[in-house]
């Protein structure tokens, strides 16, 4: 857009309308001339209309009445958690036997200790189950639950 758009005539035409409550693309419309509505919003800054213009009036037939909305259906109970199991006692040594180079493939790596501090150590134990000897693998392993209805949900037959 050239200044040499801008009149006096369509600047104070903008100024009336924008004060009228009018928005920047009917105002880009009504000035025509290939205005656009970014061109009519630079200008009204440009004049520091911004603060001065009033609220958009509505017109009462124009509104809505307010609609009632439907309450959430209630949620499922969730279903019911696994049976508790009292917790084994497992007899784990008290400090690991082995160090971080001298462990080997089948020794449990369950870590005692900080690995910044001069006496960390793993367990050096044979393993049973993964990485970890029997004691460590009743810790560090939780048991799965293989019940029917969690096989059921796995199968997506809820």
């Amino acid at each position: 857009m050239t200044a040499s758009a801008w009149t006096d005539d369509r600047v104070g035409r903008l100024k009336t309308l924008w004060l009228e409550g009018r928005s920047a693309a009917q105002i880009a419309r009504d000035l025509d001339h290939g205005l656009t509505r970014s061109a009519v919003l630079g200008k009204v800054y440009r004049l520091g209309l911004s603060a001065a213009r009033p609220p958009a009036s509505r017109s009462a037939g124009l509104a809505a009445p307010p609609v009632a909305r439907r309450p959430w259906p209630a949620r499922p109970a969730p279903p019911p958690g696994p049976a508790s199991c009292p917790p084994r006692r497992v007899d784990a040594p008290s400090h690991g036997t082995a160090t971080i180079l001298s462990v080997r493939r089948r020794d449990c790596r369950w870590p005692y200790g900080d690995p910044g501090d001069p006496g960390f150590a793993l367990c050096g134990r044979r393993i049973a189950r993964g990485a970890f000897c029997a004691a460590h693998a009743e810790i560090g392993y939780r048991p799965v639950r293989q019940s029917a209805e969690s096989l059921m949900a796995l199968a997506g037959l809820d």
